[in-house]
């Protein structure tokens, strides 16, 4: 059954981290998943429009359709635009029907601290007009599906977080794996991990690291595990607290 995940929230809450990551997550359990990136849609799909309200309207547009054509062909359209106004949200999730509502909760304040590209210092100084978040409104969700907060949550934990909530509203299966969770790794191996993988498709470390153990545990042939090898394994892992 393909669905919708429209992530919404300010510019630098963390859409686009926490979409890649889900996307990662979701292949790995088998989905056919396409990322609507508000940036790429901009400089492909959109290009020619700007920033009026009129054409924020018809980029939100054009990304639902596309989101919804993905979703009636069985697989999952994951969308990262800010999309402030809540009367094209609910357009999207109409059309689409199968959508689930993510709102990236991430005060101003972390958010303009966050912000590498320096545009919320250009839109302060009034460089930019109609910015969202600071000369133009965003309009948080009344009722969304879902609500991580980015200032207090790993992204790790966010995308735990939006997994559970699909699997209770009946878009994905349980995954059991054997009750491994998402490893806690310190930020220097993350950061060590990442560089030695720059272009492959595990991006997510922790993810991988997780998917490593997991195969360790689940098929012990592939790693030549006894059985009793097995049990060692489950049982240090249940010490360090990765598995229930």
């Amino acid at each position: 059954m393909g669905f919708t995940v429209w992530f919404t929230g300010l510019p630098s809450a963390g859409k686009t981290t926490l979409a890649r990551l889900l996307e990662q997550v979701l292949t790995q359990r088998g989905c056919r998943v396409a990322v609507l990136d508000g940036d790429e849609v901009r400089q492909r799909l959109s290009r020619g429009l700007g920033y009026s309200k009129e054409d924020r309207d018809e980029n939100i547009r054009r990304i639902a359709y596309v989101a919804n054509l993905i979703t009636r062909c069985g697989g999952v359209a994951i969308t990262c635009a800010i999309s402030p106004y809540r009367q094209l949200r609910a357009e999207a999730r109409g059309e689409i029907g199968q959508f689930v509502e993510v709102y990236v909760h991430c005060p101003l304040e972390v958010c303009i601290a966050r912000d590498v590209k320096g545009l919320y210092a250009k839109a302060l100084r009034g460089e930019i007009q109609q910015f969202t978040g600071i000369s133009d409104p965003y309009e948080a969700p009344l009722n969304p599906e879902v609500v991580v907060d980015t200032d207090r949550q790993r992204p790790d934990e966010s995308v735990a977080t939006i997994l559970r909530r699909l699997e209770e509203l009946g878009y994905l299966a349980a995954d059991h794996g054997g009750g491994l969770r998402a490893l806690a790794l310190p930020k220097y191996l993350i950061e060590t991990l990442e560089a030695q993988l720059p272009e492959t498709s595990f991006r997510d470390v922790t993810g991988y690291v997780t998917h490593l153990l997991r195969q360790a545990v689940e098929d012990s042939r592939g790693y030549a595990l006894t059985a009793d090898e097995v049990e060692v394994v489950k049982a240090r892992l249940r010490d360090l607290g990765y598995l229930d």
